[in-house]
């Protein structure tokens, strides 16, 4: 198995904490690197490894532990699909409210370590708000564990979080316990759109926008999801609403009298949400030639950045608008020094919004030479400091994020 162009020495499926134990314990010995993956979805994203090792398969740990539905929590193998994570609580009308691409595929420990979110983060918050409890391996090949079952905060060093995002550089993920949301009762998603006979100069398309998304924004209603989609030169906006009958069918009814700039206001059902709800999850993954980003901004900075982003030549942009997030794509044939430098503009954008703006995909030769994680922040140093204390020689996932 590679990983962006290294090959490591062995991959390996554990199926108990031992096997796992004696492997990173030799990992520790020869001063080699461990790479746990699970749906391997997310293995584009990151620096290329620094020294070889194992490839660590996670998926023949993704056991349910225990699920007392009652108590809306459920403690999993982190190798667990998502798609059989969702399945095991919509037994129970539950559900796990994140979002994440290729869910028959990805794992849970996966979509932790990259700390997936999408479209309905903005209603429902991302995995840092869900997990509460977690079981990982040291660099030592022993298990630790945080958290717990109890839906509370306390006081203390919070390692769901900091393990949440961390890319696998600071342990293996073995078991993690969730709490989970009821399914809601009743949804609606809404397709809005600019269209008109004549095509929109994109002045006029960008002023359109522009409006629409304040408005929502500033709307007495209260969306789960916003996003905007930009492809072949269309901008069509989607809301979507999760509530009970009642205030799902009052919020749409009130953003129709509000939203006067859209010239289309579609209500998708049956199929064509189903369709709509795979593509809003899955597009922003990008899977072709060229180079794809993710910026990270104020969201009222978000229309101002799409409309730069697809004037400088972004072909394709996906937006969690209501979250401030951005997923790019510039079609391949691009030179080294072209594609740096349309990053460096776009990145001098986020960072001036507040945010940042990383590499997510990209020809490997190029990793060296762009930036990937984006403009060093301040808080790298204290992540740096939290990975020698956790990972002082440096075996998991080596190279691979920033620190």
């Amino acid at each position: 198995m590679q990983i962006d162009g290294l090959k490591p020495l062995k991959q390996v499926r554990p199926s108990s904490i031992g096997e796992l134990g004696q492997i990173i314990r030799h990992v520790q010995a020869e001063n080699l690197g461990i790479y746990p993956f699970g749906g391997g979805t997310m293995l584009h994203l990151g620096l290329p490894p620094q020294k070889p090792g194992f490839a660590v398969d996670m998926t023949a740990m993704g056991a349910v532990i225990d699920y007392p539905a009652r108590d809306m929590t459920i403690t999993v193998q982190a190798g667990i699909r998502i798609a059989d994570l969702q399945n095991t609580l919509a037994a129970e009308n539950q559900w796990l409210p994140i979002d994440v691409p290729q869910a028959s595929q990805a794992t849970l420990g996966g979509a932790i370590a990259a700390n997936v979110s999408g479209p309905r983060r903005l209603g429902f918050g991302t995995l840092r708000d869900y997990v509460i409890g977690v079981s990982f391996m040291t660099d030592e090949g022993t298990e630790a564990k945080a958290g717990g079952r109890v839906v509370k905060n306390v006081a203390g060093y919070d390692l769901m979080k900091l393990h949440t995002g961390a890319f696998g550089t600071l342990g293996v993920l073995t078991q993690v316990t969730l709490k989970v949301r009821p399914r809601p009762e009743a949804s609606a998603l809404l397709r809005l759109s600019f269209g008109s006979p004549a095509p929109l100069p994109s002045e006029e398309r960008g002023d359109k926008l522009r409006t629409a998304l304040d408005s929502i924004h500033a709307s007495a209603t209260r969306p789960v999801a916003v996003d905007v989609v930009h492809a072949g030169g269309d901008w069509n906006i989607f809301v979507a609403f999760e509530e009970n009958q009642e205030a799902v069918r009052w919020q749409q009814e009130q953003l129709g009298r509000e939203l006067t700039v859209v010239s289309k206001m579609e209500v998708l059902d049956g199929e064509s949400a189903n369709a709509a709800w795979k593509h809003l999850t899955e597009s922003s993954l990008f899977d072709h030639p060229g180079v794809s980003f993710k910026a990270s901004l104020l969201p009222s900075a978000v229309a101002e950045f799409l409309i730069f982003a697809s004037s400088l030549g972004a072909t394709r942009l996906h937006s969690h608008a209501g979250s401030g997030i951005v997923h790019g794509h510039i079609e391949g044939g691009l030179t080294l020094d072209a594609a740096a430098s349309m990053l460096k503009e776009l990145r001098s954008r986020a960072v001036a919004a507040q945010g940042n703006l990383i590499v997510a995909r990209c020809p490997i030769a190029w990793k060296r030479e762009l930036p990937i994680w984006g403009e060093p922040r301040g808080d790298w140093a204290l992540m740096k400091a939290v990975k020698k204390r956790l990972d002082a020689q440096d075996i998991f996932n080596p190279g691979r994020f920033v620190v």
